[in-house]
């Protein structure tokens, strides 16, 4: 039988396994094939004390997708601390650190990926989206320091950029191509056709 936690148990330390048994079923098997049941056997928890870390099964996939967010944003943002100041290769260090991050063989960075996140109904598609969108603006403040001409829209860049990254996580197989390069050869083909100073 599943035990409770002892009185000696974080509360921390608990909702950080109960984060990462999640992040791995739901990788595993998906959000709708797992259950808080499942997630409590792996703890070794009774289900209903689930609860007492998080409110509903859908309060803890946002902490894990949450959880993946702040780890692909602190890739970002290490790799942007030792970038140069030139626009373009700030955004091209910030692509490479993204694609690394979202490639990584683990449960967090599959949960973040657009193929899983694919069928969820609102409300929750709609909190999911939020925390998406406040780590894109990141690659939105690094898009509007670029030098471009007028007539380019920004917004519709940035969507076009992250199509084409996070589409790689759907065909990438190690042994080809680094992910570095990928990730300098989708910045490349922009610059190429954007930047005034390659013309």
């Amino acid at each position: 039988m599943a035990e409770e936690p002892t009185t000696h148990s974080r509360p921390d330390n608990r909702r950080r396994q109960l984060l990462d048994a999640a992040a791995r079923r739901f990788a595993a098997q998906g959000y709708v094939g797992t259950s808080i049941r499942d997630i409590a056997a792996d703890v070794g928890m009774l289900p209903g004390s689930i609860y007492y870390h998080f409110k509903s099964k859908e309060d803890l996939m946002l902490a894990v997708h949450g959880e993946g967010v702040r780890h692909i944003f602190e890739a970002v943002h290490d790799a942007l601390e030792s970038a140069t100041d030139r626009p373009w290769d700030r955004l091209e260090a910030a692509a490479v650190a993204h694609l690394k991050a979202l490639c990584e063989d683990n449960q967090y960075a599959m949960i973040v990926t657009p193929e899983f996140l694919r069928g969820f109904e609102q409300p929750l598609r709609s909190e999911i989206i939020a925390q998406r969108d406040e780590y894109e603006a990141l690659f939105r403040s690094l898009l509007n320091d670029l030098p471009l001409p007028d007539d380019v829209d920004r917004s519709l860049l940035r969507l076009s950029l992250f199509g084409a990254l996070n589409w790689v996580t759907t065909w990438y197989q190690p042994g080809g191509d680094s992910l570095e390069d990928i990730a300098r050869g989708i910045i490349g083909l922009y610059r190429h056709k954007l930047d005034p100073q390659t013309k």
